[in-house]
């Protein structure tokens, strides 16, 4: 059986990004987006839910979501799922968290030249894109 992990998200981060580096060197970002969804009950009347992801972004990547992203802006996230899984140290229960690895993703408040939103996928040649643009 096949099998397809991918998730797109669009959100405002809940904290700035927090960068931290790996002994050998890789950036890894970790934020919170929060994604509202709006809609009519039955009755009327609106309702309105928030659901809130954790995301980790890993390289270049890290570095540029943390370098530009702040908390409260608006964010595209593409992505795949992960179960982080653990043992409580205190409980000795065993702990899970769902979380979404950043694969690419856009600045949708910020336009680029051509009018569009900027757009980062996993390519170095897309990052170098960003990297030349000033007004960011």
């Amino acid at each position: 059986m096949a099998n397809f992990n991918k998730v797109i998200l669009a959100g405002n981060l809940t904290r700035d990004p927090e960068l931290r580096y790996t002994p050998k060197g890789t950036a890894i970002a970790s934020f919170g987006l929060a994604i509202n969804r709006k809609w009519k009950s039955e009755t009327g009347e609106m309702k309105e839910e928030v659901t809130f992801v954790d995301v980790d972004a890993f390289g270049r990547q890290a570095e540029v979501v943390a370098q530009y992203m702040k908390k409260g802006r608006p964010f595209l996230v593409e992505g795949r799922l992960k179960l982080d899984q653990w043992e409580d140290k205190n409980t000795h229960q065993k702990q899970s968290k769902l979380k979404v690895v950043l694969e690419g993703f856009s600045f949708i408040d910020t336009k680029g030249a051509d009018g569009g939103a900027l757009r980062i996928n996993r390519s170095e040649e897309h990052t170098s894109e960003l990297q030349s643009r000033q007004y960011l």
